[in-house]
């Protein structure tokens, strides 16, 4: 069964408003994944569990999706986009409301796993249904106002509900998460129109070339979200490490993230006009950021400048992978979301490993020298595929 949507495609205007649904639906799901990365010691306390088993409630949530995004997004292939994306988010809904309310670390982490299902769904749909409401030419700039969601889902979401699980306490602020979700599926069901599933790519002589196009630009998603990710998840040990107190720690982390905002409203001006330029000049300037962080550390002010450069242009990542593995027309809009979402999570996770064993080895201040030699790889990959990564759009 597929949607029966009168919608046709036009300018990012004419699809304001689903654009904003789905804008505000991207906020909440990354909210909703990060959530207890602030609360965490709150819930450890209150559950009478240990920290690090508390961690496991973001850890194998990512993992989840990983495993669960290209299966689930093939299983649903034929089902209604818009009926499904609503289910997602009455997932999170009932996600939040459920870890809000359980008793124990057990039911907890059921709600959790309910939450990492439908994260492993929505981003699949939500990638490709942000590319469906609008023309091909302006791909780049809707998918940088949904995908500027998320980033403000780091940058504010998770803050907030940390300030507000403080105040009111952890349950409460998993309250508060899951009436939001409520908002954000209601203003979809009233804003998002139905648009087709019916978008399959042609399977003619050129399927070959538009697949390898895409193994390329999913590949080096991975390998972009790896760098970040091996240096990001240990940024706040190096900030400390030159000094700054812990109490600063937050703010600066909340500058980052505003900084990667910057990022994203720089794709989203690249993205359809310059492409190829664009994501040329975001991934140089995010490896001599990191260059010059290994080169700069353990001075704080030389860290502070040149964790803002390469925080600032991986902000323009996600956008630029989405939008890339779009073009190259290799599947199905949905199922290219899932392939994103897939590597970015084995990126994330694998970055998180790939710096412990780092740690434990060379040491701290070879952190951001391993970062940038797999940035490297990400910029001569791009350099090399061409026609992954073209200068016009098509």
């Amino acid at each position: 069964m597929t949607d029966v949507a009168g919608w046709q495609p036009g300018s990012v205007r004419d699809a304001a408003g689903g654009l904003a649904a789905l804008t505000l639906a991207t906020f909440v799901a990354l909210t909703t994944e990060l959530v207890p990365v602030g609360l965490l010691p709150q819930i450890s306390a209150d559950l009478d569990v240990t920290e690090s088993v508390t961690g496991l409630l973001v850890t194998v949530y990512a993992f989840m999706v990983a495993a669960l995004a290209i299966p689930l997004t093939v299983g649903t292939r034929r089902l209604p986009r818009k009926g499904l994306l609503l289910v997602t988010l009455s997932a999170y809904t009932l996600s939040n409301a459920l870890v809000a309310i359980a008793p124990s670390f057990t039911l907890v982490a059921a709600g959790r796993a309910l939450g990492g299902i439908a994260h492993a769904l929505f981003f699949s749909l939500s990638i490709g249904y942000g590319a469906r409401l609008v023309l091909p030419q302006v791909t780049g700039r809707a998918l940088a106002l949904v995908t500027g969601g998320a980033t403000a889902g780091m940058v504010l979401g998770v803050p907030l509900s940390t300030t507000l699980g403080a105040a009111v306490g952890w349950r409460n602020a998993f309250l508060v998460l899951a009436a939001v979700c409520a908002v954000s599926t209601v203003l979809v069901a009233v804003l998002l129109p139905a648009v087709s599933s019916d978008d399959a790519p042609p399977a003619d002589r050129t399927r070959t070339v538009r697949r390898q196009r895409l193994g390329a630009v999913t590949a080096t998603n991975a390998l972009t979200y790896l760098a970040h990710y091996t240096v990001y998840t240990y940024v706040s040990v190096m900030l400390l490490a030159t000094g700054l107190r812990e109490s600063a720690v937050g703010p600066v982390l909340l500058s980052l993230g505003v900084l990667g905002l910057v990022g994203t409203a720089f794709a989203a001006a690249s993205l359809d006009r310059q492409p190829r330029r664009g994501t040329l000049g975001v991934h140089a300037v995010m490896l001599l950021g990191m260059l010059a962080l290994g080169a700069a550390f353990p001075s704080r002010l030389g860290v502070l400048v040149a964790a803002a450069a390469w925080c600032g242009a991986f902000g323009a990542m996600a956008s630029i992978f989405q939008t890339a593995a779009l073009r190259t027309r290799g599947a199905s809009p949905d199922i290219i979301g899932a392939l994103v979402n897939t590597t970015a999570n084995i990126g994330i996770g694998g970055g998180a490993a790939v710096g412990a064993v780092v740690l434990v080895g060379p040491g701290l201040g070879a952190l951001p020298y391993v970062g940038a030699a797999l940035a490297a790889g990400s910029l001569a990959t791009v350099l090399v595929a061409r026609r992954s990564f073209p200068a016009l759009t098509r």
